[in-house]
Parts: structure tokens; C-alpha cells; sequence
């Protein structure tokens, strides 16, 4: 009989997905770019990666500080991917070596939106009168 399926990553994928955003983010910490967009990597953050069931393609969402500059960042970090990938062969346990694609991180403007929805949210305070009259 076979297990059943599984909805979200495997616990493999979890573990290499996490393996390869460290070692993303030590790659961007180092700095060794010749993009001049990226000098200052070390002010982006790589909030997560995920891979693909067969670990062959990686996704890692990245946000700069602010969420300045993602529009010049994005793009110079894709033709950049050579250099993460090298990094990753040399220092990752896999069997392949996985292509990394870089994409914004829109967690955190999610975010924004809700604590504003919810800062909007009139909340009537309690009424000591009210209170007294109903019991």
C-alpha cells in the first residue's frame, strides 16, 4: 500500500532549502560581485528558498532593506546566480548543484497590509455604564 501524499516539501527539501539560504546569504555577506548593484548585499535578506522535489531548481525570495533598490537588485542577483551556484557546489551536500533563481519577497508588504486593515479596524471601547445596566 502506498503512503499517502504528501502536500508541502519533504523533509529533504526542507533541510537542503535551508542548507542553501545559508549559504546564499554568506555568498552575499562576502561581497565578491562585479556588479556594482551589489556591493552592498549584505543589506539584503534571503528570507526563504525553496526547491523542487528533485533539488535541481531553487527559488530564493530576497527583500532589501526598506525595499529600496529590488528593481536594479533583482535582476543584477539573477545574472549574478553563476556565482551562488559555484558557491553552493563548492560548500552544498547535493548530488546536483541547483539552479538558483532569485524573486522578490512580497511577505513583508503582506504584512504591512494587515497591520494597517487592522490599525483601521474601529474597535468601540467598553462602556462602565453599559456594563452595570445589563446585569
Amino acid at each position: 500500500m502506498r503512503p499517502p501524499r504528501q502536500s508541502g516539501p519533504s523533509q529533504r527539501q526542507l533541510r537542503v532549502a535551508e542548507q542553501l539560504k545559508h549559504i546564499i546569504a554568506e555568498t552575499m555577506q562576502r561581497g565578491h560581485f562585479g556588479d556594482s548593484v551589489l556591493l552592498d548585499a549584505a543589506g539584503i535578506t534571503v528570507s526563504e528558498v525553496r526547491t523542487t522535489p528533485d533539488l535541481k531548481n531553487a527559488t530564493a525570495y530576497v527583500m532589501s532593506l526598506g525595499g529600496q533598490d529590488m528593481d536594479r537588485i533583482l535582476p543584477a542577483l539573477n545574472e549574478n546566480a553563476h556565482v551562488f551556484q559555484k558557491e553552493i557546489g563548492r560548500q552544498g551536500a547535493t548530488k546536483f548543484t541547483p539552479r538558483v533563481k532569485f524573486k522578490l519577497d512580497e511577505t513583508f508588504g503582506e504584512v504591512q497590509r494587515i497591520e494597517d486593515i487592522l490599525r483601521s479596524v474601529h474597535i468601540p471601547k467598553d462602556d462602565p455604564e453599559d456594563s452595570a445596566e445589563s446585569e
